[in-house]
């Protein structure tokens, strides 16, 4: 399967500011040598050397992930405001049929679902899972009067609606899903998706604590052994002591979960509105210098960016 990042960032869009702009040229200037700019060749060879976070963004984007199975399935994971980009820029499944799973109903999660083109299409359709019975009065309610000039009812009318439960695994077209419930105001639910003997796993906002490292039926299925998981690591761990309850977790914990349900890549994902880019990569490193103090530097740790994607 392919995994395309379309949305990375926590609880609101943050676009990058000038002021950020002009710090990534003024670090760039400061390491250009005499012999970098000799000729095109060494420009070229010198923009290739910057850092990823001085020549590209992590992106501003809320949450939204594509998944693009093997046998051509459509799955889209929440529809925060990265969704609008791929409704204008993503491949559209040959059979116009979108899969939709979403984790809850924060408004960082579902504000894009009013600017996704796809969903105006009369012949699209769009199957919408999640393990909230009142999933189509609260995308509904988003879009009512006055809070949005198009209503609901403006979308295709193939939009269906199911109800998942927690520790309930079901098979959409050969690919293996279940979830379960989370730690997160109002409640979350992280997803796994297993396809051809591979697992991946959505598990955006939540606060992780000691009784998600307890194995039962419904975290095992879900968390253990997977080849990658996208998890919730907003924070550093002084912030997450400071927000205790609002439902997120710091990046070592992420690291920790990791190892405890044998989990093989991280990419830490739903990014805190104020961090730059500079410091989500110092979380990074950071992340990746605990997994070797741990002695688990097997463990590979990512970023999740936009336009970034894992073929598992």
């Amino acid at each position: 399967m392919r995994i395309f990042f379309w949305g990375v960032r926590g609880s609101i869009p943050t676009p990058i500011t000038p002021q950020q702009v002009q710090a990534k040229i003024t670090a760039t200037v400061q390491r250009i040598t005499a012999k970098d700019i000799e000729s095109e060749d060494t420009r070229e060879r010198f923009i290739a050397s910057l850092p990823a976070w001085l020549y590209g963004t992590a992106g501003g984007n809320t949450s939204c992930i594509e998944i693009k199975t093997d046998n051509g399935t459509e799955i889209v994971l929440d529809a925060g405001s990265g969704i609008r980009g791929m409704g204008k820029k993503g491949v559209k499944p040959a059979d116009n049929h979108y899969n939709m799973f979403l984790s809850h109903f924060h408004w960082d999660h579902l504000q894009g679902l009013p600017f996704f083109d796809a969903a105006y299409n009369p012949g699209v359709t769009i199957d919408v899972y999640s393990a909230f019975p009142a999933a189509e009065r609260l995308l509904r309610s988003q879009m009512a009067q006055p809070y949005f000039p198009a209503s609901f009812d403006t979308f295709t009318r193939n939009i269906n609606f199911h109800t998942v439960r927690s520790g309930e695994p079901f098979t959409l077209n050969g690919v293996d899903v279940c979830c379960c419930r989370m730690s997160h105001p109002g409640n979350s639910y992280s997803y796994a998706f297993t396809e051809n003997g591979r697992k991946f796993v959505y598990a955006t906002d939540v606060e992780l604590s000691q009784k998600d490292f307890t194995k039962n039926p419904e975290r095992t299925a879900v968390f253990e052994n997977a080849d990658c998981i996208v998890l919730d690591s907003q924070y550093t761990v002084a912030e997450a002591y400071q927000k205790e309850n609002w439902g997120h977790s710091a990046f070592c914990y992420a690291v920790d979960f990791a190892v405890h349900w044998n989990i093989k890549s991280v990419y830490l994902f739903h990014h805190e509105p104020m961090y730059d880019d500079k410091k989500l990569n110092s979380i990074l490193l950071a992340a990746r210098w605990y997994a070797e103090y741990i002695e688990h530097a097997e463990i590979k740790i990512f970023l999740a960016t936009e336009n970034s994607e894992i073929q598992l």
